[in-house]
């Protein structure tokens, strides 16, 4: 924590501002993890020891349950991380394993599923990668075993009189993925990183958020109040009068898009929806979105033993491409592997899922699946009227972008392009360009592999940030690989819904920002304050700083409307 201003009682708070928005309200503290059952707390000889066993099945069925309802009211990001959890919750494995414990070691069923899950927090942080990542899934799952099974409420937010600032060290998934926008007015947390799933279900809901705020879980109590400014990323402490009444009246302000992304002289950048499935497809055309810069067919694959066939795949697309006719949506294929396994693509023998055969490398393996899914998108295109444009992910060298482009091309599909989510493809965008319509930059895998940071660990999440100079270079390199090829490039990762650094995106040659629908107005709004080389000279500010704390901070001190917009 460092001292904002000379009165302790002003003490400021700073981490990376992920979901604009300014709040003021109360801390809740967000509960410790349920206490581990005492080591060695078996069963006496004459309790049944099977019936204890059906316990353990009944407990799984139990949370499977509540944490699939959740998914079903839940849509978008947020149904994605619930149904994962849910999935692993209805797992038999670790059910089997505790059962196994309480039969031949006599553990009471709490204590079993603990140590079952323990076992497998542990093989999993070893394997690292994807795995690594599921460990908090299985720590969350577990906690909510052991809740059930000790008849306590389930883990999870806490209930307050009145909307409340949640401050945590960290979040389970199913926790984030669960809040409730009309009572959660903040999120800050110690750990989480600005492309963590924290980070991406806030920005999805709406909701004010700072991540990687140091020390936050520890300094603040219960009721401070804190003043939260979730684009600077700062969490003031018991702010002033001034500072409140400043506050509510900037969240009072409504903005709208008027469907034309422009810059104050003119220059146009199309401002876009990520859109996730057909409900998120409605929302986005109707906040006014020029388009889709990034619809995620994976909707259509997930919690299936078979892919869907080529009919239900058309189906599926219609939906999304109905609610955009005469306006422009990129698809992106199927993007599976890594954070997002399918059943049916599956592959055990990885150590390090995140380097392995994920995205188009997957059509490489199962070249089925990807025929079968651009002659979906062919045929719902030609049923629909939307401007269908096709882009695969995870592509790294010119070769395999030859290859896609043919495929689409065999199909069809004439607006073929790539997204470029790791360095080489960054590094050689011109060639790739010769050969591809366009590319869309996803900044969280970008930011990921170019600072070799998992960009869901908390404890790497300043290096996990898409702020980083060396991310903003590879950004200008694809954007002069474009130019050269007088190909457009957009963005489609998190870091298009931030306003300042949307700015700094175009002034590197962005065509196009790809964001959460209710990102657009701010924006669109910070885009008409500034012309075209403001962005530019922005831009080279950013792209020449040291770090990506100096790069925020430089181009946030030389954007002083900042301040009138409440940005």
């Amino acid at each position: 924590m460092t001292g904002g201003t000379e009165d302790e009682a002003r003490q400021v708070i700073t981490g990376i501002g992920v979901c604009p928005g300014t709040v003021v309200g109360p801390v809740v503290l967000m509960p410790e993890a349920i206490d581990e059952p005492a080591p060695g707390l078996r069963m006496g000889p004459r309790e049944d020891h099977e019936a204890q066993a059906r316990r353990v099945d009944a407990a799984a069925e139990q949370v499977a349950g509540d944490l699939q309802r959740a998914a079903d009211a839940a849509d978008g990001d947020a149904r994605d991380v619930l149904e994962a959890t849910a999935a692993m919750a209805a797992d038999p494995t670790l059910a089997a394993d505790a059962r196994r414990r309480v039969l031949d070691e006599h553990l009471v069923p709490e204590r079993a599923v603990w140590e079952a899950a323990e076992e497998v927090v542990r093989q999993f942080t070893e394997l690292g990668g994807y795995f690594a990542e599921r460990a908090r899934d299985v720590a969350d799952v577990r906690d909510r075993l052991v809740a059930a099974l000790t008849d306590r409420p389930a883990p999870g937010v806490p209930e307050h009189t009145e909307p409340f600032v949640l401050v945590a060290y960290d979040l389970a998934p199913s926790a984030t993925a669960a809040l409730d926008p009309a009572r959660v007015l903040a999120i800050v947390t110690d750990g989480a990183g600005p492309t963590s799933h924290t980070a991406i279900v806030a920005n999805a809901k709406g909701i004010p958020a700072v991540v990687a705020a140091t020390g936050a879980s520890a300094a603040l109590a219960p009721e401070d109040v804190v003043l939260v400014d979730g684009a600077a990323g700062t969490v003031v402490v018991h702010p002033s009068p001034e500072q409140v009444a400043a506050a509510r009246a900037r969240s009072q302000r409504v903005r709208t898009f008027d469907g034309t992304g422009r810059t104050r002289d003119g220059h146009r950048v199309q401002l876009l929806a990520n859109v996730g499935d057909p409900a998120g497809a409605a929302a986005a055309a109707a906040s006014g979105a020029e388009g889709v810069g990034l619809f995620r067919s994976e909707f259509c694959f997930l919690d299936r033993e078979q892919p869907p066939t080529v009919a239900e795949q058309v189906a599926a697309y219609r939906t999304v491409f109905r609610e955009f006719g005469g306006r422009k949506v990129v698809i992106r294929t199927l993007d599976s592997g890594a954070d997002k396994p399918l059943h049916f693509l599956t592959v055990d023998d990885e150590e390090n899922p995140a380097l392995g055969v994920r995205g188009l490398r997957t059509a490489a393996r199962w070249p089925e699946l990807l025929e079968q899914q651009l002659d979906a998108i062919a045929q719902a295109a030609a049923a629909e009227e939307a401007e269908v444009w096709v882009m695969a992910p995870m592509v790294s060298t010119v070769g395999e972008t030859e290859w896609f482009v043919e495929r689409c091309r065999a199909h069809g599909l004439d607006v073929a392009g790539v997204m470029v989510e790791v360095p080489s493809a960054a590094l050689l965008s011109g060639p790739i360009l010769a050969r591809a319509a366009f590319a869309s930059i996803g900044t969280n895998d970008l930011t990921q592999y170019t600072m070799a940071a998992d960009r869901l660990l908390g404890s790497l999440a300043e290096l996990s940030d898409p702020w980083q100079p060396a991310v903003l270079r590879l950004v200008e390199a694809t954007c002069a690989g474009g130019a050269q090829q007088g190909r457009p490039v957009g963005v489609c990762g998190e870091a298009a819904s931030q306003p300042v650094l949307a700015v700094v995106l175009v002034g590197l040659g962005v065509s196009s920002l790809s964001m959460t629908a209710r990102a657009i107005p701010d924006v669109a709004a910070l885009l008409r304050e500034v012309d075209v080389d403001e962005c530019r000279r922005l831009a080279r500010l950013a792209v020449e700083a040291e770090s990506a704390a100096e790069a925020r901070a430089v181009v946030r001190e030389n954007l002083p409307v900042l301040a009138e917009l409440g940005l």
